[in-house]
């Protein structure tokens, strides 16, 4: 679901905020949402068949919580402002929107990079 709403969004420049007219912000993002995404099932599967050990440094943590919680939240902003709308509500999802946007991605990043360095043992 997320990855459907991400890849809608990247079909045209914002429409209204501090980044309006801006045609990268979204597919960068995008890109680094769902290619964590992808990165994190293959990884899982991996580390499932390494044992216990391997299991754990991939588990579920509140990076990750915070990680999607962020992203509901920005996709949920960019969703009310898609449309152009002018209402105080839509002025203010248009103002938070795309940063928080910018903190799910960076929030994204991190976790993979959490969760490589747990599994990096295992890589070698």
């Amino acid at each position: 679901m997320v990855a459907t709403v991400l890849v809608l969004l990247c079909t045209q420049p914002l429409t209204a905020g501090p980044l309006a007219g801006n045609s990268w912000a979204v597919p960068v993002a995008t890109l680094i949402i769902i290619g964590r995404e992808i990165t994190m099932s293959a990884l899982r599967e991996w580390a499932a068949t390494l044992g216990p050990a391997a299991r754990a440094a991939v588990a579920v943590n509140s990076l990750g919580k915070w990680k999607t919680a962020t992203q509901m939240a920005a996709l949920t902003c960019l969703l009310i402002t898609k449309d152009g709308a002018s209402s105080q509500l839509a002025i203010a999802a248009a103002a938070a929107g795309p940063p928080l946007l910018g903190i799910a991605a960076y929030l994204t990043a991190h976790s993979l990079a959490v969760y490589l360095a747990g599994l990096w043992k295992y890589i070698k």
